[in-house]
């Protein structure tokens, strides 16, 4: 059967389009280099921070943050080509001077790069 038909052949018709609000943004990506912030004027009047690149990630150890520097991405669940181009999203594991850390946050929303520490360096 063709996609986007009844069974009958005939066509289904959209209800409305979609809102200015609704459209998607350009798609963000943050990659592993020196920091490079962008701000935005979002729907309200509000400020939002984009993260593009970042160097740092905030790892919390023992109810105390700690600002580490990233030396590697060492793998990223969703996507492995991902981890390749050094971008940094949710879940991916990086290699820090303490050992493994897993980001927590989605850093091209919150514009900084949270983790917890998975693996100690021995």
């Amino acid at each position: 059967m063709k996609k986007g038909r009844k069974i009958s052949g005939g066509k289904y018709h959209k209800a409305r389009k979609k809102k200015l609000y609704e459209l998607p943004r350009q798609k963000r990506t943050v990659k592993l280099g020196e920091e490079k912030r962008k701000s935005l004027i979002v729907r309200g009047g509000n400020k939002k921070t984009l993260l593009l690149r970042s160097k740092f990630v905030n790892v919390l150890i023992k109810n105390k943050n700690k600002k580490l520097e990233i030396k590697n991405v060492l793998e990223t669940p969703s996507n492995r080509f991902l981890a390749r181009q050094n971008v940094l999203t949710k879940g991916t594991i990086v290699e820090t001077e303490l050992g493994k850390v897993k980001i927590t946050n989605r850093p091209s929303q919150e514009g900084m790069v949270n983790g917890i520490l998975i693996e100690e360096k021995q």
